[in-house]
């Protein structure tokens, strides 16, 4: 069984993916996408969503991390394939999931999955332009209203030569409503083509899991959002493990506030830290309280010192 750390853009940076990856047994992660118009990318562009290019394309845990690519225009997707690939990218992994409006309106994301002559043409164009050893995959939706459409997609990526598909099981249309979800497609997309799949979409813990292998016949998952709600899903996922206890989410939430100050990201800390609040609060009650009470500053200081002061506080509280 695989499990791997999908993308998510705005959330999902290279600091989450190094915290998520040293205490989670994922296979792969993937970056938050690079956009692609019409020019080629200087380094430093990969180098900010993907700094672990600089140590071989993969986290400090030895986690590989494939690089995010979104566009349009097939000749300069595969250029910028080629300059990933230059830069020492593990593999490219090609976008046309993105349901946000900002995106599709320029033709990006989930938009191209009403152009699947298009998807073929982007694909085509940056498997044949990266060196055969690096693997070349995309990630799609079932369509973008009717999840029929997704033959037709599938197929013109198999055709492309593309080495993996992620499938997330909803339309585009279908957002991320959990009455959406439509795993049965995946298990005939399965039976129709040779191409290797991996499964995204509800996968919030063990059961969700297994109900998914069980429903789509594929052992390779991709988990997104769980993964901000319980820090250990992958292991949740793979391994059975139980959910991390409250008291270690507090002292990853206090490693992650020291690693998002000293990082290059560290006036975004207060957005980023209030966000992974609003997921944790789904599973963890205890994160309601200290969300209510940090969500209107705007500084970091006095929201580490509201952590570190529920830390003591668990801390010093009697063992029953």
């Amino acid at each position: 069984m695989r499990v791997i750390l999908g993308p998510m853009e705005g959330v999902l940076d290279h600091l989450m993916r190094e915290i998520l990856t040293e205490i989670n047994d994922y296979d792969l992660c993937v970056t938050e996408f690079v956009r692609v118009t019409d020019q080629l990318l200087p380094p430093h562009v990969f180098h900010r969503l993907c700094p672990e290019l600089h140590q071989g394309s993969q986290t400090m845990a030895g986690v590989p991390v494939h690089v995010q690519l979104l566009g349009q225009h097939p000749e300069w997707m595969a250029q910028n394939a080629i300059q990933a690939a230059n830069l020492g990218a593990k593999g490219i992994d090609l976008n046309f999931g993105c349901p946000a409006k900002a995106v599709n309106k320029s033709n990006g994301g989930a938009s191209l999955l009403k152009e699947p002559d298009l998807i073929y043409k982007v694909v085509k164009a940056c498997r044949e332009a990266v060196p055969e050893h690096i693997p070349v995959s995309a990630k799609i939706r079932l369509g973008w209203e009717d999840p029929e459409e997704c033959f037709e997609i599938v197929d013109a990526i198999e055709q492309a030569k593309a080495d993996e598909l992620t499938v997330h099981a909803r339309t585009k249309t279908g957002g991320y409503k959990a009455s959406e979800i439509k795993w049965d497609y995946i298990n005939q997309i399965r039976q129709k083509t040779t191409l290797p799949l991996i499964a995204n979409g509800e996968i919030w813990n063990y059961q969700d899991g297994q109900n998914c292998i069980k429903a789509t016949g594929i052992d390779s998952l991709m988990v997104c959002r769980g993964a901000f709600n319980v820090p250990n899903l992958g292991n949740v996922v793979k391994h059975n493990h139980q959910p991390m206890p409250w008291k270690e989410v507090l002292a990853l939430l206090l490693r992650y506030s020291e690693f998002e100050i000293e990082g290059d990201k560290g006036l975004y800390y207060p957005n980023r830290v209030k966000q992974w609040f609003v997921y944790l609060r789904k599973e963890y009650p205890e994160a309601e309280e200290i969300f209510r009470e940090i969500r209107t500053f705007k500084k970091a200081a006095p929201i580490v010192e509201h952590i570190q002061r529920y830390q003591d506080k668990l801390l010093a509280a009697p063992i029953a």
